[in-house]
């Protein structure tokens, strides 16, 4: 190949190919260097390589230059840097530059493959630019569903705690007729509410697992409490088998989990026993919920983590559900890089499997200990902390009902005019998280716990589901949680519970 055709065969490259000498001068520049810098030929040959640099960088180019014929050899150059070249009417532009050395008569030169990378960081900015408003738009989805969450609840409790109330005080036949059928509806509409909102949290990613380890008997424990008395109204058996294993997961979304598959079991089992136990597996520990229900057809085992979809549509199982259990149950299992199994026939009931990786030994800490005291033969007193008047006049009517004397505080002010006067030490504190002065429900518990020098048992009862919630919560010495619109029943068992322990 002569001269000539050399030269045609690199016009033609599409990339810019200039070529320098020991001391930097071009030596040769092809048709693509000229397009790309708008020079001619002519004006580049003879002439140092730094002019096709932006001013800012040809000090320090040289120094490269010496590097590289030190140790020359193909290689990409600055691959690690923002490398940018310079037109002839002083415009910049972004550029990928790779070097070769040739060995010649003249002695080493270098020869600079040059590539216009224009195009590329546009579409990369443009990348940015959307992740960065698709992580702007998550985060304000993220606080408004947790503001929706908080928000939805409060009603919610509201009305159930009045439910609950008048559901204790005398009635006619008919009020308790109609009374009834307002708490059913009330159940309907917590369960509607309370799944639609987890499954939008988790289809925004608001959800972040807390991976740890822990017994699954804290789990299982959780389960039972849930459950037992929602199976043993219905005349089943709940059978929770005992289990050892230590098991790495979160902890609360395995809890949803568990809690949705054991609900699915009882709503659709007339008879018979749903049970929960765990067995060893290769991969993990496996949690197994069965029972003697309806089953499910071989063709519909997919379906039925679809939302809304129901596998009975008779109106008792549309009263007692929305197709949303398993759905929640199929994305939180995502999330965990949970396995989940169904083995199912028609008359034959269902077992749902999740298998958990196994962990390492866990030490539950004890609750702090409280000398025991009797509360037999007397009223407990009982702080609640809400600013919201409705919730906190529907919990102190049922606190009422229930034989307690609760005192209500709507927020600072009022919590710290209550220290100021000396008060004798309550028996519980129930405070909500999320108030709407800067101090919240756990703050109100430091300032009245340090006032008093007592470590008062508290419950925070709140619709606030974010995590950092649930990490304050846990944080809290001597307070446990429960999510808002709780049932009354279990607000009432667990205030019971606590001022019993205390």
């Amino acid at each position: 190949m002569d001269d000539r055709q050399l030269r045609a065969l690199l016009d033609a490259a599409p990339d810019a190919i200039v070529a320098t000498d020991g001391d930097g001068a071009i030596v040769y520049a092809n048709a693509q260097a000229e397009r790309l810098f708008g020079y001619a030929r002519a004006q580049l040959i003879g002439r140092g390589v730094e002019m096709l640099l932006p001013e800012r960088f040809r000090d320090a180019h040289p120094a490269h230059r010496r590097a590289f014929a030190a140790a020359p050899r193909t290689r990409p150059m600055g691959s690690d840097l923002d490398l940018r070249g310079r037109r002839c009417d002083g415009t910049e532009f972004p550029v990928e530059i790779s070097l070769s050395p040739l060995a010649t008569d003249r002695g080493l030169l270098v020869a600079s493959a040059i590539r216009d990378v224009s195009d590329r960081h546009a579409m990369l900015d443009a990348l940015r630019s959307a992740r960065a408003e698709a992580d702007r738009a998550n985060r304000a989805k993220s606080a408004f569903l947790a503001a929706a969450s908080h928000d939805l609840r409060q009603p919610l409790q509201t009305l159930r705690l009045l439910n609950e109330a008048l559901q204790q005080l005398p009635a006619d036949p008919r009020a308790r007729a109609a009374i009834a059928t307002q708490a059913e509806a009330l159940e309907s509409m917590a369960q509607l509410v309370t799944s639609l909102l987890d499954v939008s949290r988790l289809e925004s990613g608001a959800i972040v697992p807390e991976v740890d380890d822990f017994p699954v008997r804290a789990v299982f424990g959780r389960v039972r409490a849930a459950f037992e008395e929602q199976a043993r109204s219905k005349g089943l058996e709940f059978v929770v088998e005992d289990c050892e294993e230590i098991v790495r997961s979160d902890r609360n979304l395995l809890v949803q989990v568990l809690q949705n598959l054991v609900g699915n079991a009882i709503r659709y089992t007339r008879a018979g026993v749903v049970r929960l136990r765990c067995l060893h597996a290769e991969m993990g520990v496996r949690l197994e919920v069965l029972d003697t229900g309806i089953g499910i057809p071989v063709h519909q085992q997919q379906a039925i983590f679809d939302e809304f979809f129901q596998l009975d549509n008779s109106p008792e199982h549309q009263r007692e559900g929305f197709g949303l259990g398993l759905a929640i149950v199929r994305r939180i299992a995502a999330l965990l890089n949970l396995p989940v199994e169904v083995d199912s026939a028609p008359g034959r009931g269902s077992r749902f499997a999740v298998t958990v990786p196994r962990g390492a030994a866990a030490s539950e800490s004890p609750p702090p200990a409280r000398a025991p005291r009797s509360l037999e033969g007397r009223r407990a007193r009982i702080l609640v902390v809400d600013d919201d008047p409705t919730v906190a006049r529907a919990t102190r009517l049922l606190l009422d009902l229930e034989g307690h004397d609760a005192e209500w505080l709507a927020g600072v002010e009022d919590w710290r005019r209550w220290l100021a006067a000396r008060p004798a030490a309550p028996d519980l504190i129930i405070a909500e998280v999320r108030l709407r002065s800067a101090l919240g429900g756990i703050d109100a518990i430091r300032e009245i716990r340090a006032a008093l020098r007592r470590n008062v048992p508290a419950l925070l009862v709140t619709g606030d589901t974010s995590p950092r919630t649930t990490q304050a919560a846990q944080a809290c010495e001597g307070c446990e949680l429960l999510r808002k619109p709780v049932i009354p029943e279990v607000f009432l068992e667990r205030v019971n519970r606590m001022l019993r322990s205390s």
